[in-house]
């Protein structure tokens, strides 16, 4: 399970999304997860799971490591699936006690599972597009309004890029002990929820222990290249956008724009 998470990892290509601005890949971004809750109906919803699919053979990434940043959710998905399965009007499909499912029911359930898994797919596809430095320049572009209230945009731009690139080491870490506390014969995975939260313990303290050794050294690396802040700063790589960016662009306004008259145009199935 450990080393099927991949957040925060970044695959090296060539793909037009790996050549886009990563500005635009954010905004883009934040506007798909607004629109993904505007949809409201089976064509809008139709609308926007394209728009992942199509993104996602764009990236050129293998589709195994798309459903590999499934993995870790799926529990997830399917509670909060079950769970909004027994909200909705409609017709009764299903009555035991207390608990009724409706027609309205099963409309929730797969529209907030359809949800879920698109936000994954589709933040999955920006990171594993993105490098950690693009990011954290995209970030601070992006937040450079923020600095007339006096806001540190670059070392909160840095912060997340440095939590974000250090998510798939700690797995890894996290692993490596895991692996090393069975070797000794530790049980992982067997009895109760509060045995297996007491087996956790032995690997949450090495794990713990190795996070402030590696942020002490990152410190420290930071401060022996004189590292001051964001002030004064200037960047190797200048971000620009290019006629790539402007069709991604258009083409997105075009899936919003579809996605609004299909919500106009069709009733709601909630």
């Amino acid at each position: 399970m450990i080393r099927d998470i991949t957040l925060g990892q970044y695959f090296p290509g060539k793909s037009l999304l790996h050549r886009m601005d990563a500005r635009v890949k954010i905004v883009l971004t934040f506007v798909f997860i607004l629109f993904i809750f505007v949809a409201n109906n089976l064509p809008a919803m139709a609308l926007m799971a394209l728009l992942v699919v199509f993104s996602m053979l764009l990236s050129g990434i293998s589709m195994r490591q798309y459903l590999k940043s499934l993995k870790a959710v799926m529990i997830v998905v399917l509670l909060t699936s079950i769970l909004n399965l027994f909200y909705g009007s409609g017709d009764i499909l299903f009555q035991f006690g207390f608990l009724t499912i409706r027609t309205g029911g099963v409309v929730n359930c797969v529209f907030i599972a359809v949800r879920i898994i698109s936000l994954i797919l589709f933040s999955s596809v920006l990171t594993f597009t993105t490098s950690p430095t693009d990011l954290t320049d995209a970030l601070e572009r992006i937040m450079k309004p923020l600095k007339i209230f006096r806001v540190k945009v670059h070392e909160i731009a840095m912060m997340m890029t440095i939590a974000l690139r250090f998510v798939p080491t700690l797995l890894e870490e996290t692993d490596k002990i895991m692996s090393a506390q069975k070797a000794r014969g530790a049980d992982l995975e067997s009895g109760g929820i509060f045995q297996r939260v007491k087996a956790l313990i032995p690997i949450l303290i090495p794990l713990f222990v190795s996070s402030f050794r590696r942020a002490y050294e990152l410190a420290m690396a930071m401060e022996c290249r004189c590292y001051r802040g964001g002030e004064g700063r200037t960047k190797m790589k200048s971000l620009r956008m290019t006629r790539l960016d402007a069709y991604a662009i258009v083409a997105s306004s075009l899936v919003c724009m579809g996605v609004l008259l299909c919500t106009v145009l069709f009733p709601s199935l909630f």
